[in-house]
């Protein structure tokens, strides 16, 4: 069964993660790879786990150098992105490199995040934005980056891990209509965060 939640005792002090953190990240680019689903011309679903996790969490304590104080912070953001046996759970990022272009884009993409899913086998999940903020603002500009939970039922999380189902993954927004087809490699990837 793959780990739920981090704890202060997987975390490796910052001295001993710098010796290893080039070697890590080159090993969590494979990881991340089979994680990655482009979804039209700028929107990108990174699928998370206790690895990905785990990494950024590090990342943040080494970055950051915050101490002992800042630990609880980072778990306590980065534990909820962690799939809990029947659920994907996803990081959306809006990514348009022109400053202009990006405003005007994300101006015109609110409540993008109510509009992402996932299609299977008969089956459509709806994903179901973190609600720890609004991230449309009231004049209509969406947030460039959304955490999405994917909860499935028993019967959808065995229709998914099935070898060669095909999976959908949708954006029906009236100003972003995309959708891309999850190769199968990466299925069976996000497959392994489901139990059952």
């Amino acid at each position: 069964m793959d780990r739920r939640e981090i704890t202060r005792a997987d975390l490796m002090p910052v001295a001993e993660y710098a010796k290893i953190r080039r070697e890590h990240r080159r090993k969590l680019v494979d990881i991340k790879q089979k994680r990655r689903v482009h979804i039209g011309p700028s929107i990108t679903l990174y699928f998370e786990n206790y690895d990905t996790m785990w990494a950024q969490v590090q990342e943040m304590l080494y970055i950051e150098q915050g101490g002992e104080e800042q630990v609880e912070g980072e778990l306590s953001a980065y534990n909820p992105l962690i799939p809990q046996g029947a659920e994907l759970v996803a990081t959306m990022m809006i990514e348009i490199e022109d400053e202009i272009v990006r405003r005007r884009t994300l101006g015109r993409l609110g409540h993008v995040e109510d509009l992402v899913y996932l299609r299977f086998a008969g089956h459509t999940i709806k994903g179901v934005p973190e609600d720890d903020i609004d991230r449309t603002t009231p004049d209509g500009k969406t947030s460039s980056v959304h955490f999405l939970h994917f909860p499935f039922t028993p019967e959808q999380v065995k229709a998914f891990r099935t070898v060669g189902t095909q999976v959908i993954v949708g954006i029906s927004h009236e100003n972003y209509g995309h959708m891309a087809a999850l190769p199968d490699a990466h299925r069976a990837a996000l497959a392994e965060d489901l139990e059952g």
